[in-house]
């Protein structure tokens, strides 16, 4: 059977979806006090404990590095939805509100995805998981510079097409770390 990167993303996302739509139901749209440093420094967080357990081979806390992939895939749309909206004082949208805004950025970084892939042709196939976790937590430095610049960048692409590259890494990322379980 032939391996399709679009279904296997789609596939991906729609599981990253779920656990977003459940803890929408658990804890509302909280997210959405969320300054932009404070997002940035969370995905680096999940970025440094998957980097960590990538070297040090153990978990005390019992989760895996899957899980993370995936946190950083639902906290990268997040940080879309707050570039796009800034963010609250308080909880200002509806769970339905924020999965349609999920669902809209989601398929954002699926064409991104689509077209990069195609330009690439397939090359993160080839790559080791933990070459994604360095190119997530170099965008993530990134992010912080340009948050540091007030985005006043001279050359580069913006904070938006960062997150968009650490969601699509972190997306090859949780497919291979799925392949490898089935396997």
């Amino acid at each position: 059977m032939a391996v399709n990167t679009e279904d296997q993303f789609k596939d991906t996302v729609s599981e990253c979806r779920s656990l977003f739509e459940k803890k929408l139901h658990d804890y509302g749209a909280s997210w959405r006090i969320l300054r932009p440093s404070s997002l940035t420094d969370q995905l680096y967080i999940k970025a440094k404990r998957i980097r960590s357990l990538e070297i040090k081979k153990e978990s005390l806390v019992g989760e895996g590095i899957r899980p993370e992939f995936i946190a950083l895939i639902n906290y990268g749309i997040i940080g879309l939805i707050q570039l796009a909206r800034g963010f609250a004082d308080s909880v200002d949208i509806t769970p339905a509100e924020a999965l349609g805004l999920y669902d809209h950025y989601a398929a954002e970084v699926l064409e991104l995805m689509i077209r990069k892939n195609h330009d690439y042709d397939e090359a993160w196939r080839s790559m080791r998981v933990s070459s994604y976790t360095d190119l997530i937590l170099t965008k993530i430095e990134r992010i912080k510079e340009i948050e540091d610049l007030h985005g006043q960048v001279l050359v580069s692409e913006g904070i938006d097409a960062n997150y968009m590259d650490v969601i699509n890494y972190a997306v090859f990322g949780a497919i291979k770390l799925k392949e490898s379980e089935q396997a």
